[in-house]
């Protein structure tokens, strides 16, 4: 049996009570919500993201309690806006008490297309069919072609005006929509998933029916290929949901981004012009899909290698290993790069039996790594990646493409004209939310060298096919804070060597992974380093668990003491204070346990009270 489209406008809101309390909510958000990339830190628990925010977030809506100081003590409901936030989560609830769904069902975008993708990603690991159905002309943002022949997604279209009747399908329909407000929803059972979009803002997808399974793996998409819908954007969509006549912002975008891609150029001395996204993983996501692109259109079917640190950050190594899931003819290989392990004598080999293979290497590196803070032998390095080598059959191997990251340290000239890495094919690319915007935004982003520069087309057509591109606002905060950032690298670097040199000198029993006085004259001068404090015990389990409390006592201790300043948080390159994790239970979630680092990791900036941290950790050392 046939069933109608449902109308592309929104809906009259019948309860008055929610709409209400949104609006107060509106009048009274803490405006942290809205400007920092962390929120209240300090009553974080990740396990219980998102659902204890929105389990006391309702305890207020039903106590009719919507003060500034009650909404400012609730829980983070995220500890990183790439992955969601108060407002985002706000936004879905609503949608989802107005519908009588679960939260969890409602989940919001910046991108319009990344939702789609992700039902699809779900699919084709499932074997089921898909039907995407719209209204308007899809072909504006979502590029058919390319999303089966790369993405390896199968689907059909099926274009239909509003009114039109819809046939039954044996899989899922998905049902896209543009409109101004992104929550307005009438719901059929012969749709499986909503995607309202909105040029602007990005987009909002309802989970419909029994479609459970879908919400974690589309959760997990937004997670590692793109950012949720930013807060400025998710205050203008709840504006929009209950009634209030608001504009987007009017951001001088094309300024904006000539200051940005002017101030990267000028930073990284790179010869092409930067592409920004949303996030450092949205401009990951769009080197990988880019050079897979590339490798399909030069190499047609050679196997294609993704040569990944172990214990690199989670995001990186689950995300690769996600790209490598959805096509047979794509293989992650392990890299170890840290301690004992030589990133160049580790590069040489793998190389060597790839070339064997015939296959494409695709390397992606941390230079300086993460979290043992190690620079490798430039020169060497170069030269290991310069190497011709030869298949089993004696032709020449295909020579890798290096895809660094350079987050922690953004200021260092690999790419420019005589640089180290110029007469190797290199892209760099830079987390956005760490030093470029000094923890305001999420946005990243990526040069190469004259070496790679024609891959640069290609990764700049997968960033705009998922729709990750930096938003407006997000251009402006680059626009205002790059400019400073080689400024603010070498005052968080003298920080930092300030206070890597008190605590060797305090504690000489523990190992401090830091950059060398000669590495730093070479301008490696990042403002993080590592701590693998001393233990004590009769064996190696006793010795394990003695230095794992000793890293949380000191971390506790500093984030007591210093609560304005220190935070638990994997955060880098902000504007001020200092910054403590253990990579084995945060950067590196997705790690393999064997390859995880159970040490702490510090990162400085140049505003704090150096003084007064110096006092706290004296106190630590007298207590052990």
């Amino acid at each position: 049996m046939p069933y109608l489209v449902p109308p592309i406008y929104g809906y009259t809101m019948q309860d008055n009570t929610l709409q209400n309390y949104i609006k107060d909510v509106i009048n009274n958000i803490p405006i942290d919500w809205l400007k920092l990339t962390t929120h209240r830190l300090d009553i974080y628990i990740e396990k219980l993201a998102k659902t204890q925010f929105l389990e006391q977030f309702e305890a207020l809506f039903n106590n009719n309690n919507v003060t500034l100081e009650a909404l400012s003590e609730l829980p983070t409901a995220f500890d990183y806006i790439r992955l969601g936030h108060p407002l985002s989560c706000i936004l879905e609830w609503a949608i989802a008490k107005k519908h009588g769904l679960k939260a969890d069902q409602i989940i919001c975008f910046s991108s319009r297309v990344t939702p789609v993708l992700a039902v699809l990603r779900k699919n084709l690991l499932s074997g089921k069919n898909t039907r995407i159905v719209h209204t308007g002309n899809l072909s504006e943002f979502f590029d058919t072609e390319t999303v089966q022949r790369v993405y390896g997604y199968q689907f059909e279209v099926q274009q239909i005006n509003s009114g039109e009747t819809i046939s039954q399908f044996d899989g899922s329909t998905i049902f896209i929509c543009e409109q101004k407000d992104v929550c307005g929803f009438n719901l059929y059972d012969s749709i499986d998933f909503y995607v309202n979009t909105n040029t602007g803002l990005g987009s909002v997808i309802l989970i419909n029916g029994e479609n459970e399974e879908y919400i974690s793996e589309i959760q997990h998409v937004r997670r590692r290929e793109t950012i949720a819908m930013t807060p400025a954007n998710t205050l203008i969509a709840l504006n929009r949901f209950v009634g209030n006549i608001v504009s987007e912002e009017k951001n001088n975008l094309e300024a904006n981004k000539k200051v940005v891609l002017d101030t990267i150029k000028e930073v990284t001395q790179a010869q092409t012009e930067a592409l920004v996204a949303s996030s450092g993983l949205s401009m990951q996501y769009a080197i990988a899909m880019g050079i897979i692109h590339d490798a399909m259109d030069h190499h047609p079917g050679k196997k294609i290698k993704f040569i990944v640190p172990t214990n690199c950050y989670g995001g990186t190594n689950d995300q690769a290993r996600r790209v490598a899931a959805c096509n047979d003819n794509i293989e992650v290989v392990d890299l170890h790069v840290d301690g004992d392990q030589d990133m160049v004598q580790s590069i040489d080999k793998v190389l060597e039996v790839i070339a064997e293979e015939d296959a494409i290497p695709y390397i992606i590196a941390e230079i300086p790594t993460n979290p043992r803070v190690e620079v490798p032998e430039m020169v060497q390095l170069r030269d290991v990646l310069s190497k011709e080598r030869q298949t089993a059959k004696g032709s020449i191997a295909i020579a890798p493409v290096f895809i660094l990251d350079q987050t922690f340290c953004p200021n260092v000239h690999f790419l420019g004209e005589g640089e180290v890495l110029a007469s190797v094919k290199t892209i760099a690319y830079v987390s956005g939310s760490k030093f470029p915007s000094g923890g305001k935004c999420t946005a990243g982003y990526c040069v190469a060298n004259n070496k790679a520069a024609d891959l640069m087309r290609k990764i700049d057509l997968h960033l705009k096919l998922c729709d990750n591109e930096a938003t407006g606002y997000q251009m402006t905060l680059l626009a205002e804070q790059l400019p400073s950032m080689n400024q603010r690298i070498n005052g968080a670097y003298v920080n930092t060597r300030e206070f890597v040199n008190f605590i060797q000198k305090t504690l000489p029993t523990a190992k401090i992974n830091f950059v060398s006085e000669e590495l730093a004259e070479a301008t490696f001068t990042p403002s993080v380093f590592s701590l693998d404090l001393p233990t004590k015990g009769n064996s190696e389990e006793e010795k394990e668990t003695y230095k794992r409390e000793l890293n949380l006592k000191l971390i506790n201790l500093m984030i007591n003491k210093i609560p304005h300043e220190s935070k638990f948080c994997v955060s880098y390159g902000q504007l001020k204070g200092c910054y403590w994790t253990i990579p084995a239970t945060s950067t590196q979630g997705t790690t393999k346990e064997g390859d995880k680092d159970y040490i702490v990791r510090v990162a400085l900036s140049a505003n704090m009270d150096l003084e007064r941290h110096k006092e706290v950790f004296a106190e630590f050392v007298e207590r052990i």
